[in-house]
């Protein structure tokens, strides 16, 4: 029998409003992470290791030469400086490291560099390799894992039937092509998305799906942060409340893989940020994002040390 709730129990669930019904989804939720995944919190990190003016159309991204936002942009990051940020995630406390690059793919001396990196990571610092960088075929994904990866992530944005509202210059089944890539060179598979883009709630459960469909290892979840300059700009935060909510609903979904809080945390989760957490939560981004500012990670592990979860690396 397959784990975790059903469709409809899912869709039923994202008609709850009142906070104490949503209280009793969170404890749900809870109980289900303890029982499935125990009382460890996955800590990662990452990197922006080449910046602006990608090529892709993404309606969300402040890296996209289609919007107008106004980021950093400097070509591939050298091995030693993408080194000097693994060992200050690490020194903050991360269990594994994350080199990203804007763009469609990496090719060329930009992949050779990623795959430099990954091998002195391994040989030089106690963190997990993990990278995201675009769209992957198996020859690459066979050599990034015999740089020493761990992890890759490739996130789907959101629901199949939403995504060509999101993305146009690339097709959903492409990237669902670079998680099947991954799986057949053994590498781990961190897949999630963005909600609040202006999908429906079905659309959100739908997404969910999709990915336990899929038997990825992780899952980042994160919230929209409307960047000026990007068509979702004018979106208003997703309520706390509601986030929370959806936290809990895809733990409930998913009871096997990790669920990671990622970007927009600090905006859509507020001062609920531990509720959020105890919502099925079991991984966390840690640290500065692509191109805003996190949360000072001594602050998060003074919550998860408080939350009673195990963060020591392992």
């Amino acid at each position: 029998m397959p784990s975790g709730i059903t469709f409809e129990e899912a869709l039923e669930l994202t008609k709850v409003r009142e906070r104490p019904a949503i209280l009793d989804i969170v404890r749900r939720a809870g109980e289900v992470r303890r029982a499935y995944r125990g009382n460890s919190m996955d800590l990662c990190s990452i990197v922006n290791a080449r910046s602006g003016k990608c090529e892709e159309d993404c309606a969300f991204c402040a890296q996209s030469a289609h919007n107008s936002a106004h980021v950093d942009v400097y070509p591939m990051m050298c091995v030693d400086k993408i080194l000097s940020h693994a060992r200050a995630a690490e020194e903050a406390g991360a269990h594994r490291f994350c080199i990203v690059t804007r763009g469609r793919s990496l090719t060329g001396g930009d992949f050779e560099t990623a795959l430099r990196a990954t091998e002195r990571i391994a040989r030089e610092t106690s963190l997990q390799r993990c990278a995201s960088l675009g769209i992957l075929d198996e020859e690459q994904a066979q050599a990034l894992k015999s740089a020493g990866l761990s992890r890759y992530n490739h996130n789907l944005e959101t629901a199949m039937s939403y995504y060509d509202k999101i993305c146009r210059t690339h097709k959903y089944p492409e990237r669902v092509g670079t998680v099947r890539a991954l799986k057949k060179a053994g590498i781990e598979t961190c897949v999630g998305g963005i909600l609040n883009m202006g999908e429906t709630e079905r659309q959100r459960i739908e997404f969910a799906f999709e990915l336990k469909a899929m038997e990825v290892d992780s899952v980042p979840i994160n919230f929209l942060n409307p960047r000026p300059g990007t068509p979702m700009f004018a979106r208003p935060l997703m309520e706390p409340l509601e986030a929370v909510k959806y936290l809990a609903i895809f733990r409930l979904i998913m009871p096997e893989p990790i669920i990671r809080i990622a970007g927009g945390r600090a905006e859509s989760l507020g001062e609920l940020q531990s509720l959020g957490i105890e919502a099925g939560v079991d991984g966390l981004l840690i640290g500065n994002y692509l191109t805003t500012i996190g949360i000072d990670p001594d602050v998060d592990l003074k919550m998860l040390h408080e939350l009673g979860f195990e963060c020591a690396r392992k």
